[in-house]
C-alpha cells in the first residue's frame, strides 16, 4: 500500500510540474496541440499507477517526452508562422459588420447556436451590433461592437476628476505585511499602522486583509475574532 501511495504522489509531481510549464492557461483555452499533451499527459500517467508490474519510469518518461515536445513545439511556432498554423491554426471571422458568414461557420464546424449563445454571454443581443466576431484558435469568441452599439467610454464623456482605476496593492494579508506590495503601494508601515488605528486595529495580527487602492484609499477588513473583542 505504501509503495503504491509513494508511486501515486512521484506521478502527480511529474505532472503538477510538467502542466507549470506549459503555462497558466485555463483548460478551456489550450491551443489544439496544448490540449492534446494534456490529455496524453494524464492517460500516460495512470498506467504506472494501475499496476505495480509496470515501472514507475515507464510513466515518467512518457511524460517528461510529452513535456519536451511541447516546449520546441511551442518554441517553433513561435519562429515560424507555417508551423504555428498547422499546429494552433488561424483565428476566424465569423461575423462581419452584421452580417454572419456562413461559409466560416461551416468551415469551422460551429452551428448558428453555439454562435449565438456565445454572443449573448458576450453581451451581444442583436446581430446587427456586431461589427466584427472572430473565433479564435482556443476555441472562444472575440467581440468587436458596433460604435453605436459600444459602451461609452470616459473619453466620450469627457469626464474631468474621474477615478484613477488600477490593481489594489494587498499590503497585509492574514495579519502580516506583504513587503513587495507595500513597496508598490509607495506607503510605509508606520503610514499604515497610523491608518489602521484610526479604524479601530489595535495591532497588525488582528487584521484580516488591508489593501491600498491606486488613489491611496485603505480597505481593511478585521479577522472575526478581533471584531468581537470590540
Amino acid at each position: 500500500m505504501l509503495v503504491i501511495i509513494i508511486r501515486t504522489l512521484i506521478l502527480y509531481s511529474t505532472v503538477v510540474f510538467s502542466l507549470r510549464i506549459m503555462g497558466k492557461r485555463q483548460i478551456g483555452e489550450l491551443q489544439p496541440s496544448e490540449l492534446v499533451v494534456a490529455i496524453m499527459i494524464s492517460d500516460v500517467a495512470t498506467v504506472p499507477m494501475q499496476s505495480l508490474d509496470i515501472p514507475l519510469l515507464l510513466g515518467i518518461i512518457p511524460v517528461l517526452t510529452l513535456l519536451f515536445a511541447e516546449v520546441v513545439t511551442s518554441y517553433i511556432s513561435i519562429k515560424s508562422r507555417t508551423l504555428r498554423k498547422f499546429f494552433m491554426g488561424e483565428p476566424s471571422i465569423v461575423v462581419y459588420n452584421g452580417v454572419i458568414c456562413e461559409k466560416e461557420l461551416m468551415k469551422q464546424r460551429f452551428n448558428l447556436s453555439d454562435l449565438l449563445e456565445e454572443l449573448r454571454v458576450l453581451g451581444c443581443f442583436d446581430i446587427s451590433d456586431v461589427f466584427v466576431a472572430v473565433l479564435e484558435t482556443n476555441g472562444k469568441l472575440s467581440v468587436i461592437p458596433k460604435d453605436n452599439a459600444r459602451a461609452a467610454t470616459v473619453e466620450d464623456l469627457q469626464l474631468k476628476n474621474v477615478r484613477h482605476e488600477g490593481l489594489p496593492s494587498t499590503v497585509i494579508l492574514d495579519g502580516k505585511f506583504n513587503k513587495c506590495e507595500l513597496a508598490r503601494s509607495g506607503k510605509t508601515e508606520e503610514q499604515i499602522m497610523k491608518e489602521l488605528k484610526k479604524r479601530g486595529a489595535k495591532k497588525i495580527s488582528d487584521v484580516f486583509i488591508a489593501s491600498v487602492d491606486a488613489e491611496g484609499e485603505m480597505f481593511m477588513q478585521l479577522k472575526e475574532r478581533a471584531g468581537k473583542k470590540k
